[in-house]
């Protein structure tokens, strides 16, 4: 395997999960997903969703220079149904790298939607979708460059996450996670036990006004925290 001109190179395609595998993650929330990821894995918050169109696809993944898009135009080209393009612009918010032209031909792609750590344009027409998710860390109508160099489908970094071409993106209102592939499964099975705990708590304290969490205080035990009277405290 040769790793030759680095920051400009281009890996045509790459292995798909299964796509049951990728649908199995349908209405899993976000949240409950990352509390299973052991609390560390969402992207960085500043990466926001635009509309109110939930995310779920394939990661295909594109590096560009601050404020260049050529090689995203070229990746709506490679892209395939179901992928969701995921773009590393540097965390930069100066210049925009996408707009509604772009997402046009996305959509008539069949893309899934983007997530990019930069900045879009045109949010007027954006936030009114409601079929093609897009998160972006920023809006400003300065436009991008096209020099390029760049790669595609390589690993890359989003949001403060490390993403591989493949991995299952999933994205709603509280942000994104990226899941590889040979972990899904049991990453599924955990968080579908996890939603059925919380559908029992909410039912309890729907039924009986209460919610029952012993953990503070034992926590609170363990810690030797006192207790005091008001007076008794400030007399």
């Amino acid at each position: 395997m040769r790793f030759n001109n680095v920051g400009a190179r281009i890996v045509r395609d790459f292995k798909r999960p299964d796509k049951q595998l990728v649908k199995d993650f349908k209405d899993l929330p976000v949240a409950n997903l990352d509390d299973q990821m052991n609390r560390i894995s969402a992207i960085d918050e500043t990466i926001r969703p635009i509309n109110h169109s939930n995310l779920l696809g394939t990661a295909f993944t594109v590096k560009v220079p601050v404020g260049d898009n050529l090689m995203f135009h070229k990746a709506m080209d490679l892209a395939q149904p179901g992928d969701v393009i995921v773009i590393d612009a540097g965390g930069d918010t100066k210049r925009s790298i996408l707009g509604e032209l772009m997402v046009t031909y996305c959509q008539i792609r069949g893309i899934a939607g983007i997530v990019v750590d930069g900045s879009i344009r045109d949010v007027d027409y954006l936030s009114k979708l409601r079929d093609f998710p897009i998160y972006a860390k920023g809006i400003t109508p300065d436009g991008p460059y096209k020099n390029g160099p760049g790669e595609i489908n390589t690993p890359i970094s989003c949001g403060g996450q490390i993403v591989y071409p493949g991995d299952i993106v999933i994205g709603d209102a509280d942000g994104v996670v990226f899941v590889r592939p040979d972990e899904a499964k049991e990453l599924v099975e955990k968080t579908r036990k996890h939603n059925e705990n919380e559908k029992s708590i909410l039912k309890t304290m729907d039924q009986e006004r209460t919610y029952p969490r012993p953990w503070v205080d034992e926590t609170l035990n363990k810690l030797g925290v006192a207790y005091f009277d008001y007076k008794e405290y400030f007399d």
